[in-house]
């Protein structure tokens, strides 16, 4: 079985199963994981998921494998307080298993961010028919409703964007992270944390999970919301 079609299985069990966690990725066959960047993407929304899956790629002998990625053309990013990145790959749907969406710059409809992110419309075609598992963080969650991900889904995001989620057909779920089988989404910028320690429970343990938590010295918060 191809690793998507077995992480979309798994997927799918997790949301109707308490307690599901699914080793599913090893040395030999690494989770892969990319996290996209675009201009005005909030700092903390994609620095949690680079810690933590960095780490756990290492404490696991790289069963994980995370890297950043564009929308398109790679090159530099200007992030939300002036951070610059440089991002050496485009997105490439092929190449990753899992897709993290981080927000930003939500409140300016016209200045760089998810809105422009969401003008994409070529982009919002790719994403709506990537098998890769989707995963928002923030108001990346906005992004993944603006490609028809989110309809009748159990989901959540940053506070100050649920009304809009819930107008464009979300259950929106007030929960630091919500696992809803095929589709994950997460809370306001710091819930990117639970997010990826959720993500390593799920696919690579608990005990991994653990691990990263006693190395990084954060206890999460909250409970991850399942049906």
């Amino acid at each position: 079985m191809q690793r998507r079609t077995f992480l979309r299985a798994s997927a799918l069990s997790a949301g109707v199963a308490a307690g599901v966690t699914v080793p599913a990725a090893t040395a030999a066959s690494p989770l892969r994981v990319q996290i996209l960047m675009f201009d005005g993407v909030e700092e903390q929304d994609f620095i949690a998921p680079v810690e933590v899956l960095g780490l756990a790629g290492k404490l696991t002998g790289g069963a994980l494998q995370s890297s950043l990625v564009t929308a398109r053309r790679p090159g530099p990013v200007r992030c939300t307080y002036g951070t610059t990145v440089d991002v050496p790959r485009g997105w490439s749907p092929d190449e990753a298993d899992i897709l993290v969406v981080p927000g930003g710059g939500y409140k300016d409809r016209n200045g760089p961010g998810v809105h422009r992110l969401n003008a994409d419309q070529g982009f919002l075609r790719r994403l709506k028919t990537s098998r890769a598992l989707p995963v928002g963080i923030c108001t990346g969650t906005m992004v993944l409703s603006a490609a028809g991900l989110t309809k009748g889904r159990n989901a959540t995001t940053h506070s100050g964007a649920k009304a809009d989620l819930a107008a464009q057909g979300a259950k929106v779920i007030d929960a630091r992270v919500v696992d809803d089988g095929d589709l994950i989404t997460g809370g306001g910028i710091t819930s990117g944390l639970e997010v990826s320690l959720w993500l390593v429970e799920r696919f690579l343990g608990a005990q991994a999970a653990q691990r990263a938590e006693v190395v990084l010295e954060y206890e999460r918060r909250g409970t991850v919301w399942r049906p």
